[in-house]
């Protein structure tokens, strides 16, 4: 994975993280990836009040949520501009249905993405444009694809 990719893969990232958090500011019915990673996070370490890095789980979780999806989306980079969309695309549907339909089988709460059937698609659909977002940055980044 080139710098570009990981690049692109931020930007897809950082528009997944404010898409939910703008939402979850006006919507008390949207869906809170945010909270879905805090309850990782938690499940992850056994104790997190004992780790004085974890007492807040959010930063953490914010953190490790930038990275992971900014390297899960770099990989949409594809040999030409279509494919990066189309990678980009369903990169950002695996994603959102597996937030859906992963935690339950996890362990985790799965409330947060799975209250109600709207609450479903729209995570479907926050991670769909973050995928579509990655996918045109690195487009944008990468002059060498015709």
């Amino acid at each position: 994975m080139n710098l570009k990719a990981v690049v692109g893969g931020f930007a897809g990232a950082c528009t997944l993280t404010l898409i939910n958090e703008g939402f979850a500011l006006v919507d008390k019915k949207a869906p809170r990836l945010d909270l879905l990673g805090m309850n990782a996070v938690a499940k992850l370490v056994k104790n997190p009040a004992s780790t004085p890095l974890l007492k807040n789980l959010l930063p953490v979780s914010l953190v490790g949520d930038l990275v992971s999806n900014s390297l899960y989306y770099g990989l949409a980079s594809g040999a030409s501009r279509e494919r990066t969309l189309i990678r980009g695309a369903l990169l950002g549907l695996g994603a959102g249905i597996g937030a859906v339909t992963l935690p339950k089988p996890m362990g985790l709460d799965e409330r947060p993405t799975n209250a109600t059937t709207r609450t479903k698609a729209m995570t479907v659909l926050y991670y769909l444009v973050g995928g579509l977002i990655a996918a045109a940055a690195i487009n944008a980044l990468d002059d060498k694809k015709g």
